[in-house]
């Protein structure tokens, strides 16, 4: 039985899956008949290349094999016939052009929906600028796969602007570390700022920084004998190291804790790599320092940082923090207290402020404790917690007020009544608390004291992101407040803004301006006194104060809600 039709028509129907990248025209092909016309058009498509524009056949065959969704667009306005579309899309491109960057670029595999926003102005052949075409050619003829040129393009596009000569000057220099072919297109496809180079036979200082660091990982420390001699192993190594110098790790710097360590690259999926440093950075220390972490301790990828519950109090005892500064934390913090689970510890040591505490014990060689920590069974156990979140279960909206709680607990509040007290005053969905609460620490708040004020007045997190920092652009520039004063007095970004913060605060900077008022009001006395007794005040202040406060300031329609 011949099997390689079904693999043909395999092969297309991932393609045909996206139904809504294709044009409309071109669905309306019977789908039996769809792949014999994309085989059809291809062929149509590498003959005009070739023998039309002159590019080398199998440069022009890469083109038309690797650009789907390019060459479906092209074909959906041209009639299907099973014994001549070859001849129709032919007849087609003989009075068509098209424009070639299109299908090249979709066929080094740059997304399609991508392509439009890197075609050249005015140029539509290569013939008008033969340089990226020339390129491209001389990457695939060292042997770079061709639907992986588009890696190096988007990332430095000064690579397809090289003659060929000079590409293959630098290729064969960094050939010179002792890299076979295969490992060149690896590390280069990893690392493409390889190629860009400086004149035809320089690489810059940084650049050899990084190979003397390979060479010493992959020859002096025998890594590349375990990688199986294809580029897509090769790149995944590559990739692998390159997360450490993205971090800030130094090049040139540490090859040799690399190459020590090379299990580590050659066990660990680049998934647990990436999700253990995305662990540690919630963290927010210097990036540098959880490389470094992983590096030297490989063995920390094994340990589960996600499902383990802890208690938090139980967490800074093993790791060493003193009985007095823990008396002072449970003092201090008590809605951060009770259970959590491992996965939001970032968080919770973030809301205790000791972020920067535990990770330099981490790092300082107690990451161990990571991994050995027990919590056990009754310990930390809150009765009130536990009541109310039964209750939870046959609420109306259990999915909805559990969405909420596991926000509550992922920026820090622990399992204990005072988060259940929050939970019941906080509005909306678990993602939009999450995105007011992230919109607050992007106008400046600090983690730990965010908290803090969420704890004290959980009605902060029930408005829109843009209300307030309306209000905190107002107390900071208008008033000459810094956002400190809201740790005491958090209520206020609670009051509207229009109707009673600014014509209140105004109106007492007029009063004080023109002498009628000589005591000094806290923001608080001004914003949050209730109405009876604002215009009670204003009447002992001075007798024509009330008559200037309704006629110039006071909100035409008053409102003396605080919410917005």
């Amino acid at each position: 039985m011949n099997f390689f039709p079904k693999l043909i028509f395999s092969h297309f129907s991932r393609h045909f899956a996206t139904l809504s990248k294709l044009p409309n025209n071109f669905t309306k092909i019977p789908s039996k008949y769809r792949p014999q016309a994309i085989r059809d058009a291809q062929q149509a498509l590498t003959d005009y290349l070739h023998c039309t524009r002159y590019i080398p056949f199998v440069y022009a065959e890469h083109i038309a094999k690797n650009s789907f969704f390019s060459l479906s667009s092209l074909i959906s306005g041209i009639n299907f016939s099973t014994t001549s579309f070859n001849r129709n899309v032919l007849r087609f491109l003989r009075y068509h052009p098209i424009n070639e960057y299109e299908f090249f670029f979709e066929s080094i595999g740059i997304d399609y929906e991508e392509v439009g926003g890197l075609l050249p102005s005015k140029k539509f052949f290569f013939s008008e600028d033969e340089t990226v075409l020339e390129a491209a050619c001389a990457l695939s003829g060292f042997g770079f796969p061709w639907n992986k040129l588009g890696k190096l393009y988007k990332e430095e596009i000064l690579i397809f602007k090289a003659s060929s000569k000079e590409l293959k000057a630098r290729l064969f220099k960094i050939k010179e570390c002792g890299f076979s072919n295969i490992p060149v297109i690896g590390i280069c496809l990893a690392f493409p700022y390889v190629l860009r180079g400086g004149g035809v036979n320089e690489l810059g200082g940084e650049i050899v920084a990084l190979l003397n660091d390979l060479k010493r990982v992959f020859l002096d420390f025998d890594l590349g004998n375990h990688v199986e001699d294809n580029v897509d192993a090769w790149y995944e190594i590559c990739r692998k190291i390159r997360v450490f110098y993205d971090l800030g790790c130094e090049k040139g710097k540490i090859g040799e804790l690399i190459g020590r360590n090379k299990n580590l690259f050659l066990q660990y999926p680049e998934e647990v790599l990436v999700s253990k440093i995305e662990y540690f950075s919630r963290f927010l220390v210097p990036k540098e320092d959880i490389g470094m972490l992983i590096l030297r301790n490989p063995e920390i990828l094994d340990s589960d940082l996600e499902t383990p519950m802890i208690s938090v109090m139980g967490m800074l005892k093993h790791f060493g923090l003193s009985v007095e500064k823990r008396d002072s934390v449970a003092k201090e913090y008590p809605y951060v207290l009770g259970r959590n689970k491992m996965t939001n510890l970032p968080n919770v040591m973030r809301a205790l402020n000791l972020h920067e505490w535990l990770f330099d014990r981490i790092k300082n060689g107690n990451h161990q404790l990571l991994a050995n920590y027990t919590l056990n069974n009754d310990e930390d156990l809150d009765k009130g917690f536990r009541d109310s979140f039964e209750k939870i279960q046959f609420s109306r909206t259990p999915v909805h007020t559990m969405e909420k709680l596991m926000f509550l607990h992922r920026v820090g509040f622990g399992e204990n009544s005072l988060t259940m007290k929050v939970l019941a005053h906080v509005h909306g969905t678990g993602s939009e608390l999450q995105e007011r609460f992230d919109s607050l620490l992007g106008l400046g708040f600090e983690f730990s004291k965010l908290c803090r004020i969420v704890h004290m007045t959980p009605k902060v997190l029930n408005q829109h992101p843009e209300t307030v920092e309306r209000k905190v652009n107002f107390l900071c520039h208008e008033m000459g407040v810094s956002l400190d004063y809201l740790d005491i007095f958090p209520a206020f970004l609670c009051f509207n803004l229009e109707k009673r913060i600014k014509p209140r605060y105004r109106f007492h900077k007029w009063l004080t301006e023109n002498g009628l008022c000589t005591r000094n009001y806290s923001i608080a006395s001004i914003v949050a006194t209730g109405e009876k007794s604002f215009i009670a005040r204003l009447g002992r202040i001075h007798p024509d104060a009330l008559n200037e406060w309704f006629e110039n300031f006071s909100y035409k329609e008053s409102n003396n809600s605080i919410q917005d």
